[in-house]
């Protein structure tokens, strides 16, 4: 079946190695290549017909920038970003040239790790234990049950615990940003009291997470502490340098 366009990965900086044995996205996975302009090379390769978001390729997508990270600084695109054709891509490469390489040496020698809090589910008697107003309204729940009373026990149980995970996400947040370069909001998550990235050194990246996890453990009273990396640095490409905008598939 004929390429249904060109299927853009990332920007990189000219001259970096692509990692062998690696295709990708599509069945069978796309042989994949560089295009150049100026200081700047395209990762790109043919887009399959009817590209969807399936396991396969999500996971070819994101393999191919982590090895391309090996090699150099990698400005990331989103999966699903296809051009018509390699004209196109040169075009908005050339558009803001400087801009790029300014993001790429930005992101030099560095990797993303997303970190989110949530409320801690199975909490509850660590809450009553902590919270007296919560306590007061449960015995008096205990003492004149009703519809009503169990909706505003059940209402200051949610709130305290979104009150108590957005507090030790904060604290989270405070511990870890001396260790990163960078920090950027996530986008809201329902039921999620922090979305933090952190823009964390390679070589600095296992010290973060240990961190990160062992505060978890410390607090998983008060939150549920989620972690994903290390990532492509998605969250660290600004609104107005973005790689390559030719649409979506």
């Amino acid at each position: 079946m004929a390429a249904d366009g060109v299927y853009v990965y990332a920007i990189v900086r000219a001259g970096t190695g692509l990692p062998k044995n690696t295709g990708g996205v599509g069945a069978p996975p796309a042989a994949v290549r560089t295009i150049r302009q100026g200081a700047l090379d395209a990762v790109i390769s043919d887009a399959p017909p009817q590209l969807r978001a399936r396991r396969r390729d999500l996971l070819a997508h994101q393999e191919l920038l982590m090895r391309l990270a090996d090699e150099g600084p990698v400005l990331p695109m989103r999966f699903g970003m296809v051009a018509p054709d390699e004209r196109t891509v040169i075009e908005q490469l050339a558009v803001d040239e400087a801009g790029h390489a300014h993001v790429l040496d930005r992101l030099e020698g560095c990797f993303e790790i997303n970190v989110k809090a949530f409320p801690a589910q199975n909490a509850l008697a660590a809450l009553v234990a902590e919270e007296e107003s919560v306590r007061r309204l449960r015995e008096s729940v205990r003492r004149n049950p009703g519809y009503e009373a169990s909706v505003r026990l059940g209402e200051a149980i949610a709130a305290a615990l979104t009150r108590r995970a957005a507090a030790a996400g904060q604290q989270l947040h405070r511990e870890l940003a001396p260790r990163a370069r960078a920090a950027a909001p996530g986008p809201a998550v329902s039921g999620c009291a922090l979305n933090m990235s952190f823009l964390v050194n390679r070589t600095e990246s296992d010290g973060f997470l240990s961190e990160a996890q062992n505060f978890a453990k410390a607090h998983q009273e008060h939150a549920e502490i989620r972690l994903a990396g290390p990532l492509p640095c998605y969250s660290f490409v600004s609104a107005d340098v973005r790689p390559v905008p030719v649409g979506r598939h």
